[in-house]
């Protein structure tokens, strides 16, 4: 009896840490990076933690115990988080003469160091893009080196453009009008953006690549590296999208049109990075017309989206695809089909 009673009140210590964690990240999506960077590591196991809290109800349900309400209170509180983790309800996409769909996919230079078997990895992504037809297209890591030419599509930044990084380009079936970059300070990443012209409306479109913490996620890297050490890179992470985040945002504030933002911001919804990005002017299209889990990103321990689609409140989303069932990448393509009113 006194082992059983033991074992009870190890458990619900576990589970008052697991918690208390997740009653932490709630208030991380406000707190800079710059301020307690160590702390805002915390949103990127979100998932993790509403996955255990998760269990932890199920487990004190079961045993019919007054504990499970510590993990439904602490969901309950953060219903808007468990709802962004997965979605039990999808809008298939739907296209009329308004709409248009717009792909997001970091495409890992094509495979350029032989990460997946596969020897046709490109011809396979521009087979994906021609078959799905986008009107807009936003890839990252792309290597202008190995140019992509795709029919009827004008593009920004596919061939080298001078004073414009590379890794990040724009295809689109409207017209381009204007374009640029934000060039990153003391890094490889920036974001570029293309005013195009679709009818009477002049939408600008974003495609940005945040700064990454370049770990490796496969188990044997990870279980040698000390936490200490992953703390701090991941920290250095933060602080360096903070300041990628704020640019965007003081070019964002000067943009006259509606505006879409893609791009892979190696952060998670539960983010400061993701709360300054979105704003309130600019919505989720997974959260609203996604489904499942909207995985984007190849890691072993829990679903990781950090590949996204924003839209301005003034579209309306018509549709939300995740290719999970496409290997071609450590991430997966996204895509949105939006339309304005």
């Amino acid at each position: 009896m006194k082992k059983m009673k033991f074992f009870g009140s190890l458990v619900f210590f576990v589970n008052s840490l697991a918690a208390f964690l997740l009653l932490i990240s709630y208030i991380l999506p406000y707190i800079p990076p710059k301020s307690f960077s160590s702390l805002s590591v915390l949103s990127l196991s979100v998932p993790l933690l509403i996955i255990i809290n998760a269990f932890f109800f199920v487990y004190w349900v079961l045993r019919l115990r007054k504990q499970l309400l510590l993990s439904l209170f602490v969901l309950a509180l953060g219903w808007n988080h468990v709802g962004s983790l997965y979605k039990f309800s999808s809008s298939e996409p739907t296209s009329n003469n308004e709409s248009m769909s717009v792909l997001s996919f970091n495409v890992r230079l094509f495979n350029e160091y032989k990460w997946l078997p596969s020897e046709t990895i490109k011809e396979d992504i521009v087979k994906l893009i021609q078959t799905e037809s986008p009107e807009i297209v936003c890839l990252q890591e792309y290597r202008r080196g190995n140019p992509v030419k795709l029919d009827g599509y004008y593009n920004f930044n596919a061939t080298y453009t001078k004073e414009t990084r590379g890794g990040q380009v724009i295809y689109s079936k409207f017209p381009i009008i204007n374009s640029g970059s934000l060039e990153f300070q003391n890094t490889n990443n920036n974001a570029i953006f293309a005013d195009i012209v679709k009818q009477k409306d002049t939408i600008r479109v974003y495609n940005m690549h945040l700064q990454s913490a370049r770990i490796n996620t496969e188990h044997e890297e990870i279980s040698t590296r000390t936490s200490g050490s992953l703390f701090k890179r991941v920290g250095r992470m933060f602080k360096a999208q903070q300041e990628q985040v704020e640019l965007f945002k003081k070019h964002k504030s000067q943009c006259p049109y509606k505006v879409i933002v893609t791009g892979d911001f190696n952060n998670t919804a539960y983010s400061y990075t993701f709360d300054q990005i979105t704003g309130d002017d600019l919505i989720d299209t997974f959260a609203e017309a996604g489904s499942g889990f909207g995985k984007t990103f190849e890691f072993k321990y829990f679903p990781m989206r950090i590949d996204f689609v924003l839209a301005d409140k003034e579209f309306q989303v018509n549709g939300f695809k995740t290719y999970n069932d496409i290997k071609l990448s450590d991430h997966y393509p996204v895509v949105a089909t939006l339309s304005l009113d």
